[in-house]
């Protein structure tokens, strides 16, 4: 250890309901998965504390301005940027993520916020002449976006626990809309610490609750309350399928798992392809819906790849999370190393070949790379949450793409060509939701369209623009002039 486990950020105590702290005896233990140590506990609400919260939600009635809007939002900015190293140690003592990989994660959130903010200043409405055909008139049709009736419903997973609530948070305040939020149990403390911040920044607290507690108590609450207008969820797809069903006649924003490949044809040049396998397979110890997943490589140049991606690989280093020189920390628990460790001995007695890793230690495992992958296998065919790179070849383009396409998900993919045709080719025949060509399938900006199709999501993106979108109704209305 490099340092004990101890929290820089103040945490509240209690849940903070409509402004009003409410305490509980009840608690659930934040444990560091480094060493198993406990770091904190936070309040296991009930599913009475949620009903309160959607009902302060609802009756409240936010009245902000645009400009008020957006200096909240870029005062939360400024505030998490004086902040970044002890949230960034927050984050990883909670989640186990490296500190390389929560000081990026800290980053990214200020990009969250300054996107929306300046989105709040986006006059949104359009306009619509009426004289364009034969039988029209001198009328206009104009549009506006209003904040939802209800309320948002918001369930976030553990692998981004700052980035993966902001991107839920910040289009909602942008929007004027009102927000419950239910951060995964494993890892709450980021997004308790977020609302305290907004709080700082100007926000009204009936804006923005946070109810921490045990899914299996409250979760169907936060699906079927009356006063819930939406439901946006980031997580695995048994539970999206699971909310889909059981919210009914709610909106519904799913963001769900991805088995992402990166596919690197023969005309690659090889150390760039084997930099970008490397980084998307173990950054964030490959706990990202985009993760490369699947690393797809031409036949011809598949044995100089592999030597490639097994250099990096090896000289990838990981274990403690606090040490800032380590490039990977812990998976979220030892179950999940556990997950991965089988997956990989099963691989391989279906006729893998381990080169490097499948090492495990508690919940650290460590850089993991195989090839003679085949498609069918577990490994691949599935989602494989964690630091795994699978080596698979292909003959041509089309045998990739087939390749690509045959797993149940659909949410995003990297190619390494520099042909315009094969490019070109790819994009028309992936059926994902996005390609990045010379970079890893995450790639994107925080104000861009970001989502999948099939078992990766309902096809609604996220990214602030998107959600900002799905997060109101749009009402339109006529003039004679």
């Amino acid at each position: 250890m490099t340092a004990p486990p101890v929290i820089d950020v103040p945490l509240r105590e209690g849940l903070r309901i409509g402004g009003e702290t409410v305490h509980r005896d009840r608690v659930i233990e934040v444990r560091y998965p480094y060493t198993g140590e406990v770091i904190a506990t936070v309040p296991k609400a009930t599913i009475d504390d949620v009903k309160r919260a959607f009902r302060v939600a609802r009756q409240y009635k936010p009245t902000l301005t645009r400009h008020e809007r957006y200096k909240i939002l870029m005062r939360a900015g400024e505030i998490i940027a004086t902040r970044k190293d002890a949230l960034a140690r927050l984050i990883t003592l909670e989640s186990g993520l490296c500190l390389k990989d929560t000081l990026y994660e800290v980053g990214r959130a200020s990009d969250v916020l300054l996107f929306a903010a300046n989105q709040a200043l986006v006059d949104d409405g359009q306009v619509f002449s009426c004289d364009l055909t034969h039988h029209g008139k001198q009328r206009k049709v104009y549009t506006l976006r209003e904040p939802l009736q209800g309320v948002i419903s918001a369930i976030t997973p553990f692998n981004h626990p700052l980035n993966q609530v902001i991107h839920k948070v910040a289009p909602s305040v942008a929007t004027n809309n009102r927000m419950v939020l239910k951060p995964t149990e494993k890892t709450p403390l980021a997004a308790l610490a977020l609302a305290d911040i907004l709080y700082e920044a100007g926000l009204p607290p009936p804006m923005l609750q946070v109810v921490t507690g045990d899914p299996g108590e409250i979760a169907d609450e936060m699906l079927t309350n009356a006063d819930v207008d939406l439901v946006t969820f980031t997580g695995g797809v048994p539970i999206g399928k699971y909310i889909a069903a059981k919210a009914v006649y709610k909106r519904t924003v799913l963001e769900l798992g991805g088995n992402d490949p990166l596919i690197v044809m023969d005309d690659a040049d090889l150390d760039k392809a084997a930099e970008l396998a490397a980084s998307g397979s173990y950054k964030n110890s490959g706990q990202r819906c985009t993760a490369v997943k699947r690393i797809l490589v031409h036949e011809k140049v598949a044995g100089a790849f592999t030597e490639a991606l097994l250099a990096r690989t090896k000289a990838w280093t990981y274990g403690d999370p606090l040490d800032p020189t380590v490039d990977m920390g812990t998976v979220i628990d030892e179950k999940a190393a556990l997950h991965f460790e089988g997956l990989v001995n099963e691989a391989v007695t279906m006729g893998a070949r381990l080169l490097h890793g499948n090492v495990r230690r508690g919940a650290s495992y460590s850089p993991t790379l195989l090839d003679r992958v085949h498609p069918d296998m577990p490994l691949v065919k599935f989602e494989t949450f964690g630091p795994v790179s699978p080596v698979i070849t292909f003959k041509d383009r089309d045998d990739a793409i087939r390749i690509v396409n045959g797993t149940a998900f659909g949410l995003s993919s990297g190619l390494c060509t520099n042909r315009l045709d094969d490019i070109t080719y790819f994009v028309r025949h992936l059926v994902v939701g996005s390609v990045n060509v010379w970079e890893v399938p995450g790639y994107r900006l925080e104000l861009t369209p970001f989502g999948g199709i099939k078992d990766s999501g309902l096809g609604y993106k996220e990214g602030v623009q998107e959600a900002m979108k799905s997060f109101t109704n749009t009402k339109t209305y006529s003039l004679p002039w």
